[in-house]
C-alpha cells in the first residue's frame, strides 16, 4: 500500500457522534446504516464495569429460587456427596471457560450479543440467533416473575390469613391464576419494569446490591436451621435410599456435569450483553472466576446445608419429599420475622436474575430486529408483555408442556454457541471489523450473500435436528446432553462449511470482488515499515481506536 505524498490528504475518517441511551453512551459514525444501528446497539464510548460488577451479575444469576432448587436437586441425584462436589467443580469450571470464550468478542467491540452474531450469521442473518434467544428469555421471564409472585402471595397470607379465599383459583381465578396470584404477578411485573426502564446503570446498581444481600440472608437462614437441627443432623447427601454405585454412579456424575453446564447455557450464550461493559477483558475473566467457580460452589454447599437441616426442623412436604424451594422453607419456619425477611429477600433475588437473564437479553435481541423502530427499552417491554400473554403459570404447572417448549428451544442454544465460537476463534482468528457490523453495503465484510451467511444458517438447522430429536424421543438422561451435542455439531459443521464450501456460494459478487481486490493489492505492493496493512487497520478492536 503506497503512502500518500506529503501534503496530500489521506483517507477521510468518518465523523462520529456520541449518543446517550438507556443501555449506555455509544458512538455512532456517519457511515453506520440506520437499519442496523441505534444508540443501544452501537459500540460503547466507554466501558466502565469492574470485576466486581461481573461478579455481582453472576451472584444475581445464581442466587435465585431456581438456582436454589437446582443446587439442592444435584445432591439428591443418588450419588455420594463427594461425587456431586466433583461434578459441580468440573461443570462450573467448564462454564467459566466457556463464558470467557463468548465474552471476548463483545468486550473487544463494545457491542451486545446480537450485534456480534452479525460476524458469523451476516448483518441480516443475525436476527435468527437474536430471535431464538429472545423467545427463550420471554418464556423464562414469565416463569421467574410467577415464581417471585408466589413468594409475595405466601407473605400476604402470613399477615392476612383472611385473603386465603382470594388465593383459591377455583373461587376467584382468571386464566388459571387466582386473584391473589394476579396481584402478586402484576406487582412483580411493575417492580421489574421500573428497574429496567431506568436503564443499565440502575440495573448495575441493583445487581450490585442483590447478590450480596441474598448471601447475608442465606447465611443467616442456614445458621438458624443448623443451630435448630444440630450439626449432627446436617448431611451433604440428600439422596433417598441406598443410592447408586459403580458404573451407575459414574454416569450420573457425568449427567450432573452436563446439567450444570446446561443450566447456565442461556446466560452463557448472551453473556456478551454484559461483557461489553467490562473495562478490560482481564476484569471480565476475574469477575467470571469469582462469580462462577468460587461463588457457585460456596452457594451450593450453603444450599445443601440449609435443605438438610430443614428436614429436621420443618420436616418434608405432603408427599414425603425433601423441600428444596427456599420460599417454602422460610414460609414453614415458626418465626414471623425470619419468614418475612427470607421471603422478601428471595423475591428480590428472583427479580435480580430475571432482569439480568431474561430482561436485558430480549431487549437487545428484539432491538436488533428493527433498530429504527425498537429501542432497548421497547424491546424489553415487548418481552415483558409477551411474558403475560403466554400465561407462564399454566406452562410451569404443566411439566409436559414446559419440557417440550423449553427443552426444544434450549436444544438450539448449543448450535448457536458452537457456531459463534468456531467463527471467532477458528475462522476469523479473533478479529472483528467493528465498522463493518453496521453497514449494509454489498461489499461489506459481513454481508455474505444478501446479508445472510448460508453456512451459519445451514449449520444451525442441521445441528439442531439431533438435539431436538433427543428431547422429543429420548430419555431424560439423554436430554441432559443436548447442549453438548448441538454445540459440538454446530462448531464442526460451521468450521467445515467455511473451509470447504465454495466461496462463491458463501459471498455475493460484490464481496468477492472486494476480497479479490484486497488479495491483489496485498500481493502486489510491499508494506512499508510503520504503515499498517489493510487487514490490520480494519480489524483493530473498537476499544483500541477509542479516544
Amino acid at each position: 500500500m503506497s503512502t500518500p505524498p506529503s501534503g496530500t490528504p489521506g483517507p477521510q475518517v468518518p465523523a462520529a457522534t456520541s449518543h446517550t441511551g438507556a443501555a449506555g453512551e455509544s458512538v455512532i459514525k456517519s457511515t453506520y446504516d440506520d437499519r442496523l444501528t441505534n444508540t443501544d446497539l452501537a459500540p460503547l464510548k466507554e466501558q466502565k464495569w469492574t470485576w466486581y460488577n461481573i461478579f455481582a451479575f453472576w451472584m444475581s444469576d445464581v442466587h435465585s429460587v431456581g438456582g436454589y432448587v437446582f443446587a439442592g436437586s444435584l445432591f439428591a441425584l443418588g450419588i455420594a456427596a463427594w461425587q456431586v462436589l466433583v461434578a459441580l467443580v468440573v461443570g462450573i469450571v467448564a462454564v467459566n471457560i466457556l463464558c470467557n470464550l463468548v465474552a471476548k468478542p463483545s468486550q473487544m467491540a463494545g457491542v451486545p450479543y446480537p450485534v456480534t452474531t452479525r460476524v458469523s450469521f451476516g448483518v441480516k442473518g443475525a436476527n435468527i440467533p437474536a430471535i431464538i434467544r429472545g423467545v427463550i428469555a420471554v418464556v423464562w421471564y414469565g416463569i421467574q416473575t410467577y415464581l417471585a409472585s408466589v413468594a409475595f402471595g405466601l407473605l400476604a397470607l402470613k399477615f392476612w390469613p383472611g385473603l386465603e379465599p382470594w388465593g383459591d383459583v377455583e373461587q376467584h381465578g382468571f386464566l388459571g391464576l387466582s386473584a391473589l396470584g394476579w396481584a402478586g404477578f402484576i406487582l412483580m411485573w411493575i417492580l421489574q419494569a421500573f428497574v429496567f426502564w431506568n436503564g443499565m446503570e440502575t440495573i448495575r446498581k441493583f445487581i450490585d446490591f442483590c447478590g450480596p444481600a441474598v448471601y447475608v440472608v442465606m447465611i443467616a437462614l442456614a445458621a438458624y436451621l443448623v443451630v435448630e437441627a444440630g450439626w449432627d443432623n446436617v448431611s451433604l447427601d440428600l439422596s433417598v435410599g441406598d443410592g447408586l454405585s459403580g458404573w451407575s454412579s459414574f454416569t450420573m456424575m457425568i449427567s450432573a456435569i452436563a446439567l450444570v453446564i446446561s443450566y447456565f447455557s442461556g446466560p452463557m450464550l448472551n453473556f456478551g450483553d454484559f461483557s461489553r461493559y467490562g473495562r478490560t477483558f482481564g476484569e471480565v475473566k476475574k469477575g467470571n472466576f469469582w462469580g462462577l467457580p468460587v461463588n457457585f460452589l460456596f452457594f451450593s454447599l450453603l444450599v445443601v446445608c440449609t435443605v438438610s437441616a430443614a428436614v429436621t426442623v420443618i420436616g418434608t412436604d405432603e408427599d414425603g419429599n425433601i423441600i428444596t424451594d427456599p420460599v417454602h422453607i422460610v414460609d414453614r419456619i415458626d418465626n414471623t420475622t425470619a419468614a418475612v425477611l427470607g421471603v422478601l429477600t428471595f423475591a428480590i433475588a428472583t427479580i435480580g436474575i430475571n432482569i439480568v437473564a431474561n430482561f436485558v437479553s430480549p431487549a437487545f435481541d428484539f432491538s436488533n430486529v428493527a433498530p429504527t423502530k425498537i429501542s432497548w427499552r421497547t424491546g424489553g417491554m415487548i418481552a415483558a408483555v409477551g411474558s403475560v400473554l403466554i400465561t407462564p403459570w399454566n406452562l410451569f404447572n404443566n411439566p409436559t408442556a414446559i419440557h417440550y417448549t423449553m427443552d426444544t428451544l434450549g436444544a438450539v442454544i448449543g448450535p448457536l454457541f458452537g457456531i459463534l465460537i468456531a467463527d471467532f476463534y477458528l475462522v476469523k482468528k479473533q478479529k472483528i471489523e467493528v465498522d463493518e457490523l453496521f453497514t449494509m453495503r454489498p461489499e461489506g465484510a459481513y454481508w455474505y450473500r444478501n446479508g445472510w451467511n448460508p453456512v451459519a444458517v445451514g449449520a444451525t438447522a442441521i445441528a439442531s435436528i439431533l438435539p431436538i430429536g433427543v428431547v422429543i424421543f429420548g430419555t431424560v438422561y439423554q436430554a441432559s446432553f443436548t447442549w453438548f451435542i448441538g454445540a459440538g455439531m454446530g462448531m464442526l459443521l460451521y468450521w467445515l462449511g467455511m473451509k470447504f464450501v465454495p466461496t462463491r456460494l458463501i459471498y455475493g459478487p460484490a464481496a468477492l470482488a472486494r476480497m479479490t481486490a484486497d488479495i491483489e493489492v496485498m500481493s502486489a505492493e510491499p508494506v512499508t515499515a510503520g504503515t499498517p496493512t489493510t487487514e490490520a487497520a480494519s480489524t483493530v478492536p473498537w476499544g483500541s481506536t477509542r479516544n
